[in-house]
């Protein structure tokens, strides 16, 4: 009986270690063929004399690149100063937007009626605010964050109000039944059944953000990913340029598994 309630017991780590161990392997295998593509692209292009400048374009500069650009800080200071920016604005994203959200998902008229105007500003690019932005914000660090932030909200705010649309009302009513007070109602009902839709939305967000921070940061800064981008390509080194592309690709993926791992930690639907 013992050694039947072991092996059982078993089954389940054992699962989880091959699962990993495949997950790694598909990880691995998937950044070896990325990269043997991206050398193979720049080996045919080179075949051609006159285009053999694109040989800085190709991995093996840019791998060399990395430990140079790490080395003289360049990398930190560009991934301190654009994560400062992305983190500033993704905040006041979700300040803004759950607040919204949860309106939108507890009323009715208020969903109806902002619909259409959310809708229509959730479709105008990001970046078609940059001059207003200039104009709005004295320098060039609150403007950015302001494009964040606009880019951004509208994946927090639908995110959140179709989470609460998805929760029960019986919920409330049994609540108030109980004497919950509003407060109590937020709390202990509504942020615990949103958060996986908040997460959600906030990982979307940060996926439109990311984008938008990186053309943000070619004109008028003097730091940042964007920055960087743009100051390699002026001065043509184009082994600095793949190496911080790199980078920024990296750290997005970090931060978007992150956020993966917490909306599965919080998922109703576990594995």
């Amino acid at each position: 009986m013992r050694d039947g309630t072991a092996a059982t017991a078993i089954q389940p780590s054992g699962g989880v270690l091959k699962g990993t161990a495949n997950g790694l392997i598909n990880f691995f295998a998937g950044l070896t063929i990325l990269f043997a593509l991206w050398w193979l692209a720049i080996y045919l292009a080179t075949l051609d004399p006159a285009a053999s400048h694109w040989a800085a374009f190709g991995p093996i500069p840019a791998f060399k690149s990395l430990g140079k650009m790490w080395e003289s800080g360049l990398i930190a200071n560009a991934l301190w100063t654009s994560g400062y920016r992305l983190g500033i604005g993704l905040l006041i994203a979700i300040a803004i937007g759950v607040p919204i959200g949860i309106v939108m998902g507890r009323s009715k008229r208020f969903r109806d009626l902002s619909n259409s105007p959310f809708q229509l500003m959730r479709m105008i690019s990001p970046l078609s605010w940059e001059p207003i932005a200039v104009i709005m914000f004295a320098g060039w660090d609150p403007a950015i964050i302001f494009l964040i932030a606009i880019a951004s909200v509208w994946p927090v705010i639908f995110s959140t109000a179709a989470g609460l649309a998805k929760v029960d009302p019986a919920w409330f009513k049994v609540a108030r039944n109980l004497g919950a007070k509003p407060w109590h109602i937020v709390t202990q009902i509504i942020l615990p059944a949103i958060t996986f839709d908040v997460l959600t939305g906030i990982r979307l967000a940060v996926g439109v953000a990311w984008i938008v921070l990186v053309p943000a940061e070619f004109l008028g800064v003097t730091s940042g990913f964007g920055y960087t981008i743009e100051d390699a390509r002026e001065s043509l080194e184009y082994d600095h340029l793949m190496a911080m592309i790199l980078v920024i690709g990296a750290v997005g993926y970090v931060i978007d598994a992150s956020l993966l791992m917490l909306i599965k930690r919080f998922s109703w639907h576990k594995q």
